[in-house]
């Protein structure tokens, strides 16, 4: 479908970089209609929420002065960059807050929208929109309170442009999350051998090793770009059980928190640097 490939003719930072891969989007076109098996290609996204959820959660939280029992996340603006079908969305919703998902691939968004219609409450709460990252920031700069990208920046063509973006439609102290893998050894054993070739836990040729992104570079960029990264927090998956916990070593999956340059000033509180809690809490 053409249509998909639209945005790469815009070109909002003067440059001729966008940060959608339409390999990327080929791949995930295929599996569009699979979100929603909760033992399909996507069941290891489905249990990550038992820990991401938390930690966004438990965060924008302890940053905040305003509680709202029952919807903790309340008056909360997110953005949830690739989006697929709604994963994380739902129970970011469902929290209480006022989510925009969006995705390049069509038919994810199609799916997401079918999902979310099941739900009157989540049918308000979330809208989304089939965009490339760069395509919403001329209408929404600095709009929302918190940017999601979890499981993404693996995926992205140009890191710099993605994260130059994320920075523009953040509000100032604004918070950005990211789940994502790293580049190691390890990695490339586990997270694409044994994962993808022998296990069959994601789909064969879901990722690719070479654009992994180590903690370093990220922080680097992050760092560069106007962010103060709050926490790097290793996270293990166990394919035996299906569930995800949180670990020191950051050698394969983790999630990191930072902060838009704005925030309040002085040293993070230790609930930015202790390991999160994994309960999986309400959602």
């Amino acid at each position: 479908q053409l249509s998909l490939f639209r945005f790469t003719l815009k070109r909002p930072f003067s440059t001729s970089h966008s940060s959608v891969d339409s390999k990327e989007m080929k791949k995930f076109q295929l599996l569009a209609h699979k979100w929603w098996d909760e033992e399909g290609e996507y069941a290891a996204l489905h249990s990550m929420n038992d820990i991401r959820v938390p930690f966004i959660r438990d965060t924008v939280l302890n940053m905040s002065s305003n509680y709202h029992p029952g919807n903790p996340l309340s008056g909360i603006k997110i953005l949830d960059v690739g989006c697929g079908g709604g994963l994380l969305s739902e129970p970011l919703g469902r929290l209480g807050a006022s989510v925009t998902g969006i995705d390049p691939v069509e038919d994810n968004i199609r799916t997401a929208d079918r999902h979310k219609s099941f739900d009157p409450v989540l049918a308000k709460r979330i809208q989304y929109k089939c965009s490339s990252l760069e395509e919403i920031v001329e209408e929404s700069m600095e709009t929302f309170d918190v940017i999601v990208a979890s499981e993404v920046v693996e995926h992205v063509a140009d890191l710099e442009t993605f994260i130059k973006c994320c920075s523009q439609v953040l509000k100032p102290e604004g918070s950005l999350f990211i789940t994502t893998i790293n580049k190691t050894q390890l990695s490339y054993v586990l997270g694409i051998v044994v994962a993808e070739k022998i296990m069959g836990i994601v789909p064969e040729g879901t990722h690719e090793w070479e654009k992994f992104v180590p903690p370093e570079e990220l922080e680097r960029l992050l760092e560069s770009n106007g962010f103060s990264v709050r926490a790097v927090n290793g996270m293990l998956y166990n394919p035996l059980s299906g569930s995800w916990g949180w670990m020191e070593s950051r050698s394969l999956n983790y999630a990191l928190h930072a902060v838009k340059s704005g925030a309040r000033a002085g040293a993070p509180s230790d609930t930015d640097t202790q390991q999160p809690s994994a309960t999986a809490g309400t959602a």
